[in-house]
């Protein structure tokens, strides 16, 4: 099945699995990987699981060696040339939403 038919649900399970993956190729068991995150197991047990904040996911990459991975995960967003010249250099600070046809589109700053 090809990642963008998953649930989301779905997508969170397959990357805690590759995160067990992950840490059972370093060799690392999950207290290892706890203690050098600086969580719990049980953080540690729930991210296999596909459940877990953020933040303990960054830190069990950053106690795999992988962080570096991040920037494939989610790259940098550029502005598009596009937006760029409706903001008129200024930087976007929220989206605008869906609008009806008869509505003013309008720059949010």
């Amino acid at each position: 099945m090809n990642i963008e038919e998953k649930a989301p649900s779905a997508i969170a399970e397959e990357l805690g699995e590759r995160f067990k993956q992950a840490r059972l190729n370093a060799d690392m068991t999950q207290i290892d990987v706890a203690d050098q995150a600086g969580v719990s197991r049980k953080a540690v047990l729930n991210a296999e699981k596909g459940k877990g904040q953020l933040e303990v996911f960054i830190a069990i990459l950053s106690a795999l060696n992988l962080t570096s991975q991040l920037e494939n995960f989610l790259p940098v967003q550029e502005i598009s040339p596009i937006q760029l010249s409706k903001l008129k250099g200024r930087k976007r600070q929220r989206a605008s939403g869906q609008r009806s046809s008869g509505e003013q589109e309008a720059p949010e700053w």
